[in-house]
């Protein structure tokens, strides 16, 4: 006899759209399998063997001593430009690139990921149009979609709404961590290109342009594109031009540029007494935080505690391999710019 309840389903929970929305997502989930990966979804634990995950980047045989990192992360409020643009194939890239984008500021490869989705009704074709997305996010990490949860959630969200969170581990020998421990003043800082907001300080995104339907529909010439088409601009997912970086130069410190921006995430990165000079325009910050900062009129300093200014990631290096860095990066396919140096001091961040 095949599983399904009327009761349950009057209570606002469809088994079988559950099942079906497994089934339709089906096909992205394998497009993300790697060598490590010895079992399918739908059971109740997703079977990973690291030693098995054929890895260019990170050679797993040559490890003494393999430490797992773990990273967890969602997407904010920028689910609600998704919503309200009805567009929810691109959201789950962001919700990869949370994860995994941590994960390698320690220089850990990422293995695997798990989602969890929280729907009001679950309507089959939009699940899957979700884990369209994370599966993408996966392709482009070089990490396995091996599990996940989507729970329907009558009487708590609208049946419109969702959230969605993620899980990723990753491997390193315990030798190669990236910590800040050779960090020393006089290091280049080298930041890499956003792809614009990224999935960061998106409730004061929505407050400054009183987002709505129309809005973002709306076409702006300074943009280039529709105001909605530019705030859903994935979040780059920075892990394999990081890895090919760590694998020719010596990366001391490793920082993400999230919620907090500069002033929160670069001293992250940083031992005691040792700050970060930033150089002004060694740069180029995308037009939508200029945008962002006249609508608003929020201040300088504001914008770079709260967004990531056109820098998603930023890593250090010695100075002699600062150029060196930048080559690497650039024929990774990533737009990278020395941006400033380490100084002595206890000051965090300081614009110069």
């Amino acid at each position: 006899m095949k599983s399904y309840s009327e009761s349950y389903k009057a209570a606002g929970v469809d088994v079988t759209a559950g099942y079906e929305s497994v089934r339709l997502m089906k096909k992205d989930v394998e497009r993300t399998q790697t060598a490590g990966c010895i079992s399918g979804i739908g059971g109740f634990g997703g079977l990973f063997r690291p030693e098995l995950a054929g890895m260019e980047e990170l050679d797993l045989s040559g490890m003494k001593e393999p430490v797992l990192v773990s990273g967890t992360d969602g997407v904010g409020t920028k689910l609600k430009i998704a919503m309200l643009m009805n567009r929810n194939d691109t959201i789950g890239i962001d919700c990869v690139a949370m994860c995994v984008n941590d994960i390698i500021c320690c220089g850990a490869k990422p293995l695997y990921f798990l989602d969890y989705i929280a729907i009001g009704k679950n309507v089959p074709e939009k699940v899957a149009e979700i884990v369209k997305g994370v599966a993408d996010g996966c392709v482009i990490a070089g990490c396995a979609l091996v599990g996940g949860e989507t729970a329907e959630h009558p009487g708590m969200m609208p049946e419109d709404e969702y959230d969605i969170a993620g899980y990723s581990t990753g491997i390193v020998d315990k030798s190669k961590i990236i910590d800040n421990t050779q960090i020393k003043a006089g290091d280049a800082i080298i930041g890499i290109a956003s792809s614009g907001v990224h999935s960061n300080g998106f409730s004061l995104v929505r407050k400054v342009f009183n987002i709505n339907d129309q809005k973002l529909k709306s076409f702006v010439p300074e943009l280039g594109q529709s105001l909605g088409d530019a705030l859903l601009t994935p979040t780059r997912i920075y892990v394999k031009p990081v890895l090919e970086l760590i694998s020719k130069v010596t990366v001391k410190g490793v920082s993400h540029i999230t919620g907090g921006g500069f002033y929160e995430n670069i001293p992250r990165m940083l031992p005691d007494g040792i700050s970060a000079k930033i150089a002004k325009g060694s740069w180029t910050i995308p037009p939508i935080f200029a945008l962002l900062q006249k609508e608003g009129g929020i201040s300088e300093h504001d914008m770079f505690n709260t967004f990531n200014m056109g820098v998603g990631m930023a890593v250090v290096v010695d100075k002699a391999d600062a150029d060196k860095a930048v080559e690497i990066l650039k024929a990774n396919g990533e737009q990278a710019f020395i941006i400033g140096e380490t100084v002595s001091g206890d000051d965090g961040v300081v614009f110069a």
